[in-house]
C-alpha cells in the first residue's frame, strides 16, 4: 500500500497543549499542559461506539435462567384420557400452556462478554478525552484537595464553574477525575446528583463519553503525563533488549563454550570400543581353532 503523508496540522497536534486552570471561585489562575498523546489523538466515533458496546456487554452477568417443564415440580400423570372428552389432548399439568407450568424457549445462562484488542482500547481512551477537549467539555480545577468533606463546598465550586442550573441543581452530568483516593473529596461529592467521582487509574472511555462534562484536578494531569512517559521508557527498553544479546547484556555476540563431557557419556563411548575388541578376539580364536 502507498504511504500516506501526514499533514503538518496532524503533526503539530501531537505537541503539548494548553488549557486554563480554575480555582474554587471559578477564576482562571494559570495554564496547564495537556499531554498530546491523550488530548490530541485521532477521534474515531465508530471505534468509540464499538468500545462502549463491548464495555456495556461485559457488564452483563448473564445469570438469567428459567425452568422448562422438565424442571418444574409437579405430577407427571396425564390429566385426562387421550380420546372421548372432546377437549384438546394433553399430557401432564407442567406443560407451558398451563398456568404454573414450564417456560418454553425462555432465557438460559449465557456469556455476553466481548473483547477488544489492547491497542484499540488505548486509542479509544485517548480519542474520548480528545473529543471532550475539542468540544470545550473539559475543565481543570485546582485547590480541591484542601476542602472539608462537606457537600456545600463541592456544590459551591460547581456553581462557580457554571455547571449548576438556575434552580440550583446540577443540570449537566459531570465526572470529577481525582489523581488518587481522596476521602474528603469523595465524601463531599457523593451526595450530589449527576456528579460522579473517579480516579485516573479507573477512568475508561465509557466513563468519559457517558457524561456531558469532564472536570480534571490539576494533579490528575500529572498522573496522565507520568503514565505516557513511563510507556515511552518501556518501549525504548524493549527495543534495546531486542537489539542487545540477552544472554550477555553487552551487545556482543555470544562466545561458544566448549562442550563438557560427563562420566556417563565417557562410559558410553568406551563400551562400544570394548565390544569391538571382544569380537576381534573371538574371530581370531575361531580361525585358530579351525586350523587345528
Amino acid at each position: 500500500m502507498p504511504r500516506v503523508k501526514k499533514d503538518k496540522e496532524q503533526i503539530e497536534t501531537k505537541k503539548d497543549l494548553k488549557i486554563d486552570v480554575y480555582n474554587l471561585s471559578g477564576k482562571v489562575t494559570g495554564k496547564a499542559d495537556l499531554p498530546g498523546e491523550f488530548f490530541a489523538a485521532k477521534v474515531s466515533m465508530p471505534l468509540i461506539n464499538q468500545a462502549i458496546r463491548v464495555y456495556t456487554a461485559n457488564q452483563r452477568a448473564g445469570t438469567h435462567d428459567t425452568k422448562t417443564r422438565t424442571f418444574v415440580i409437579g405430577s407427571t400423570k396425564k390429566i385426562y384420557r387421550q380420546k372421548g372428552t372432546g377437549r384438546a389432548r394433553h399430557g401432564d399439568i407442567k406443560a407451558p400452556i398451563f398456568v404454573g407450568g414450564g417456560v418454553a424457549h425462555g432465557p438460559k445462562p449465557k456469556d455476553y462478554s466481548l473483547s477488544l484488542p489492547k491497542k484499540m482500547r488505548q486509542n479509544v481512551f485517548c480519542a474520548s478525552l480528545t473529543d471532550k477537549f475539542q468540544n470545550g467539555k473539559l475543565k481543570v480545577v485546582t485547590g480541591l484537595a484542601e476542602i472539608e468533606p462537606k457537600t456545600k463546598n463541592v456544590n459551591l465550586m460547581l456553581k462557580n464553574l457554571g455547571y449548576l442550573a438556575d434552580d440550583g441543581a446540577l443540570g449537566k452530568s459531570v465526572i470529577l477525575v481525582l489523581p488518587s483516593v481522596m476521602r474528603n473529596v469523595i465524601l463531599a461529592g457523593r451526595n450530589i446528583e449527576n456528579l460522579s467521582v473517579s480516579q485516573v487509574e479507573n477512568l475508561s472511555a465509557y466513563d468519559v463519553m457517558r457524561v456531558q462534562e469532564v472536570l480534571f484536578m490539576k494533579e490528575s494531569l500529572k498522573v496522565l503525563d507520568d503514565r505516557s512517559a513511563s510507556k515511552v521508557k518501556e518501549d525504548k527498553k524493549g527495543k534495546k533488549a531486542i537489539e542487545m544479546d540477552l544472554s550477555l547484556g553487552t551487545g556482543k555476540p555470544e562466545e561458544k563454550k566448549p562442550k563438557t563431557v560427563t562420566a556417563k557419556k565417557a562410559k558410553k563411548e568406551e563400551k562400544p570400543a570394548k565390544k569391538t575388541v571382544k569380537k576381534a578376539v573371538k574371530k581370531v580364536n575361531g580361525k585358530s581353532a579351525k586350523k587345528k
